[in-house]
């Protein structure tokens, strides 16, 4: 094997480095390191946390790791690394490079990305020239279980635990005995669903036979040190890929072997990117690595994220009520509520999907939107006879944007996608429309998939990635949470009053508990109108007019927050309450989506005590919203997680809703709310 010796790549802090027939990789957080095999595989040697000089590897025997998804052709490769550009169109600052083993059959090339606050590498391998990508059977369920015959367990043997396992990501035999695994298991098609987030935990045994799980997110923590890895891979929830995966993650207990599985690759040979890195301080830790790495992908831009965006189709009217006149009501109604953007739904273009209020006597579709109608999405002359750039100026002299929404053609696995990009480009460019919601998106293969991520790509870098996408996961199958995080935020789900299915308290407890895992600011969270069909709701102290308007504002305004109403049917309650908190969150918001968000309290459930808190960098200030639900305790304690300690009580001051709050040493919150279904929102600074 010939290796290009001496070679080292840096960027920063950030290094990739190939000597001999070692390659490695690092930063100021974690140093990972590999041996090249003659066949190119890489088999993993370290995995070092920088910052403590933990080293995460045991010395057992490795397996090689990433593999394909079929076994290469048996050849000598030659080996050798070259930096490559970085696009940072939407992504942050980072080092990248190829490692590319060439052989006379089959090619293997490992794309590397380190960013420079992040504990780890995201890795991407490629191979040209083996048959075949089909991913390897399941091992789930291949044995029987325990005879009941005790005997002595039998130790596997060298061959067995350096065996080449295919369809492997990472396989790393980790180092530390008392080890927690967590499996993450995220929920979209939220039509359908409402848990959207269940974890289950294993506090591993030598005794536990082998697991094979399913999931995009894996956590393993020491107990002891509150140290942990993160597993996460880049791909669509397991029930929406293209090419299904029969698990996700092995766990041999063990061994204290963890092997993530499943490339996912098509028949370029491209397979999807995954990254395990470092954490530290327990579960706080590891939201603020999650969210960090998540921030890599896509870096908050103030100008751009966390807008506070209007849609027409919440009140139920869909299509209906869209025309040029509607619309100004609706800019003048955006400005006083303090809207950033007004989004125009399903209904601005000439064309009629199923969805429209005239599919029944018009016909309407839901892909092969162009068979249908060659100028499918023109602008409709009949609701906007002057177009749309007189609503793009009326908005912009009232401070605001305006959005619209668009469905990619899923039809002959996205084929028109070019002709689709021409569209969203064309918007872009003729009247600064820069705020996309997506829907109707269908994945049916891995073409298809290539093809979606062609479109969001081109569209992306031709707009310098001004254009965001408002990536909907309501329905069918969706590149979903960690899918294309640098795309923009998930639109979460859809609920109405019309049907029942709107609550404060659920909207917020799904908020809270994707927060753990889900960068915030990635979700589009609705508040709704909430004087719409108290009839459907008496008798229900939960009810969602139950709630005062600022409130619900609040339940989402630590997400990107959507008002799912028309704006300019709102209750006039709306424009005296909630409009000045909301005035008063974009005065502050920039500040607080720049920290780290983290969960407070229990997940809510309509009589908790619950919330937020946006820990800044320097660890010396935070934000922080606390809602009393329909609980009768009118004080609450929680402890503070990330903020510096301070040796005197420090009060906070109060931003919005009702009560007191203080942060006692220790970082202990103490909060009084004086009536049930209220809130908190206020800053605290710690003096130097």
């Amino acid at each position: 094997m010939a290796v290009n010796n001496g070679l080292t790549l840096a960027q920063g802090a950030s290094y990739i480095e190939l000597a001999d027939r070692f390659l490695v990789v690092g930063n100021e957080y974690f140093r990972r390191s590999w041996r090249v095999g003659a066949d190119g595989l890489l088999s993993p040697e370290s995995f070092r946390d920088v910052k403590t000089g933990a080293e995460w590897l045991s010395t057992a025997p490795v397996h090689s790791g990433p593999t394909p998804a079929t076994p290469l052709p048996e050849e000598t490769r030659t080996v050798s690394l070259a930096a490559i550009p970085a696009l940072p169109v939407v992504e942050a600052e980072s080092l990248m490079a190829e490692l590319t083993a060439t052989g006379k059959v089959a090619t293997v090339v490992y794309t590397l990305q380190v960013f420079g606050n992040v504990g780890g590498v995201r890795l991407r391998m490629r191979v040209t020239g083996a048959a075949g990508n089909a991913p390897a059977e399941s091992e789930a369920g291949a044995e029987g279980g325990s005879s009941g015959v005790e005997e002595d367990p039998s130790p596997q043997s060298a061959a067995d635990t350096t065996a080449t396992e295919q369809n492997i990501l990472e396989s790393l035999a980790l180092a530390p005995l008392h080890l927690r695994l967590t499996q993450v298991t995220l929920q979209d098609q939220t039509d359908d669903h409402n848990e959207l987030v269940s974890e289950r935990e294993w506090l591993l045994h030598t005794a536990e036979r082998p697991l094979s799980l399913r999931g995009c997110l894996f956590y393993v923590e020491d107990v002891l040190t509150g140290a942990g890895l993160i597993f996460l891979k880049e791909a669509p929830l397991p029930d929406a890929r293209p090419i299904p995966s029969p698990y996700d993650m092995q766990v041999k207990a063990g061994e204290r072997r963890f092997s993530l599985a499943g490339h996912g690759t098509d028949e370029t040979g491209d397979g999807y990117a995954f990254a395990v890195f470092t954490y530290g301080g327990g579960t706080a830790g590891r939201i603020d690595a999650l969210q960090q790495y998540q921030r890599c992908l896509r870096p908050y831009v103030s100008s751009r994220d966390g807008m506070l965006l209007s849609n027409t189709w919440g009140d139920r009217n869909r299509d209906g009520r869209i025309r040029a006149d509607f619309m100004t009501q609706e800019i003048e109604a955006g400005a006083r509520l303090g809207v950033d953007v007004i989004q125009i739904d399903d209904g601005w273009q000439v064309g009629t999907t199923s969805n429209s209020v005239h599919a029944r006597s018009e016909g309407g579709v839901w892909e092969g939107f162009y068979g249908a109608r060659d100028n499918f999405w023109s602008v409709n002359p009949e609701r906007f006879p002057e177009g749309i750039a007189p609503i793009v100026a009326a908005a912009r002299e009232k401070g605001m944007r305006l959005g619209l929404w668009f469905a990619p053609d899923s039809a002959d696995d996205f084929a028109n996608w070019r002709r689709d990009a021409d569209i969203v480009l064309g918007l872009h460019r003729d009247h600064g429309i820069e705020y996309i919601k997506i829907d109707g998106v269908k994945l049916r293969s891995k073409s298809g998939e290539r093809n979606l991520r062609t479109f969001f790509a081109r569209v992306l870098t031709e707009s310098g990635g001004r254009v965001v996408f408002d990536l909907d996961v309501t329905a069918q199958t969706r590149p979903g949470y960690f899918g294309l995080v640098d795309g923009g935020p998930i639109f979460v789900e859809n609920r109405y009053t019309d049907w029942h299915r709107y609550w404060p308290h659920q909207t917020l407890r799904n908020l809270w508990k994707l927060t753990h895992h889900v960068d915030p600011l990635r979700l589009r969270m609705e508040w709704l109108n909430h004087e719409r069909h108290q009839d459907k709701y008496v008798g229900d102290p939960l009810a969602p007019v139950s709630y005062r308007p600022d409130y619900l504002f609040a339940t989402v305004m630590f997400s990107s927050p959507l008002g799912w109403f028309e704006v300019a049917n709102l209750p006039e309650s709306y424009f005296r309450e909630a409009a000045p908190l909301i005035a008063t969150w974009k005065s502050h918001r920039e500040a607080m989506f720049s920290g780290t968000i983290l969960p407070l309290g229990d997940a809510p459930d309509g009589v908790s005590w619950t919330g937020f808190v946006s820990v800044a960098a320097d660890r010396r200030s935070a934000y922080i919203l606390v809602f009393r639900e329909a609980s009768p305790v009118m004080e609450w304690q929680a402890h503070l997680p990330l903020l510096s300690d301070m040796a005197q009580p420090v009060a906070a001051t109060i931003l919005g809703g009702d009560g007191s709050a203080t942060i006692l040493p220790g970082r202990k919150l103490t909060v009084a709310i004086p009536d049930s279904q209220r809130f908190l929102f206020a800053k605290v600074n710690l003096t130097p």
